[in-house]
């Protein structure tokens, strides 16, 4: 198996910022609460002891924003874009095997710059309509007339925020407020078709579209890059763990207790008649054996686990999930929001 471990850390600041020749609202003087983000290959004895890679990641990288916090951008940075503050913060990141690192300037938009220094921008956007999936077994949940609060975000090779923003919004228009089985196209409105759907309509007016991603609820999802399908399922549980090889003086070396998110990604080929790859309840009812052993439990108690650090926690859900949800090709794993690590296998990016 072609494995890869990346730790991902986050933390946030507060700036001004004016992006001078920018043709609208942007050019003046304004602010943000900006979260930067990293994720990155960390080789062994990167942190003090096992378990304290996350942590230790995200201490650089408030370090490395640290002359952001509370500043004009301006000075800094020439043209602080999203993108060009992720390039700062990149360069000045003291930690090795950075892949990528993502400002996101509001919630709804931002960007990513990874090690060959390729841009992805990225915008959300919300909409509220009905739907129902006619192909579900008798009795399934989804099969009763129902609605969601639809979130998207369109991902791009290089284009800003704006230009993702115009080539949504005749779907805004099409889709809020409306049942999803009523637009040609759309009979079988699962989050696999509508992803699609939504490539077929944006990217022959963007060329640089390099996924779409559909939020049918909080918690689950699908990705769409004009080939592949991923999907996700996230579920959250709480812990306790004293991590054994930190030293005396460390707190984590007492008991001590996390709210983790779990999310579960899969790649399967599409059901042509279900529409999905895999039933998002399907994945829930498979790992919930795994989730009541976790949730409410010592970790360091927990059979067959020899430490509760991210990294073996990672190891023991796969070795366990790898029979009963073999379209399974990545876990992320975060212990504090946007800390955490991400285990990858086969095709997984």
């Amino acid at each position: 198996m072609n494995d890869r471990l990346y730790f991902m850390a986050a933390a946030s600041f507060e700036a001004a910022r004016r992006l001078e020749g920018w043709p609208d609202r942007r050019a003046r003087l304004h602010g943000h609460s900006f979260l930067a983000q990293v994720r990155a290959v960390l080789p062994w004895g990167f942190a003090p002891f096992p378990g304290a890679e996350a942590e230790t990641l995200t201490e650089r990288l408030r370090e490395a924003i640290a002359p952001l916090d509370y500043a004009l951008l301006n000075d800094h940075l020439s043209a602080p874009t999203d993108e060009n503050l992720a390039r700062w913060i990149q360069a000045r990141l003291n930690a090795p095997g950075i892949m990528q690192v993502s400002v996101q300037s509001a919630g709804n938009q931002g960007a990513t710059v990874n090690r060959e220094d390729q841009t992805h921008c990225w915008r959300r956007f919300r909409f509220e309509a009905a739907h129902q999936l006619p192909n579900v077994p008798p009795g399934h949940p989804c099969g009763r007339m129902h609605g969601h609060g639809f979130e998207i975000i369109l991902r791009g090779a290089g284009p800003d925020a704006a230009r993702l923003a115009t080539a949504w919004k005749p779907l805004q228009e099409q889709l809020h407020w409306a049942c999803l089985n009523d637009l040609p196209g759309l009979e079988n409105p699962t989050s696999e078709r509508l992803a699609a759907w939504l490539w077929a309509r944006v990217q022959p007016t963007l060329p640089e579209l390099s996924q779409v991603t559909v939020y049918e609820t909080a918690t689950a999802g699908c990705h769409y890059d004009g080939t592949r399908y991923r999907i996700w399922k996230e579920r959250r549980f709480e812990s306790a763990l004293r991590l054994r090889h930190a030293p005396i003086a460390d707190p984590r070396c007492r008991l001590h207790g996390h709210s983790y998110t779990l999310r579960l990604h899969l790649t399967a080929p599409l059901d042509d008649l279900m529409g999905w790859t895999v039933d998002y309840g399907e994945v829930k009812a498979r790992f919930e054996p795994l989730y009541r052993q976790l949730d409410h439990h010592r970790l360091d108690e927990v059979a067959g686990l020899s430490e509760p650090t991210l990294v073996e926690l990672l190891r023991w859900m796969r070795e366990r999930m790898a029979a009963v949800l073999p379209a399974l090709d990545r876990i992320d794993l975060e212990q504090t929001p946007g800390c955490g690590a991400m285990l990858c296998w086969e095709s997984a990016a």
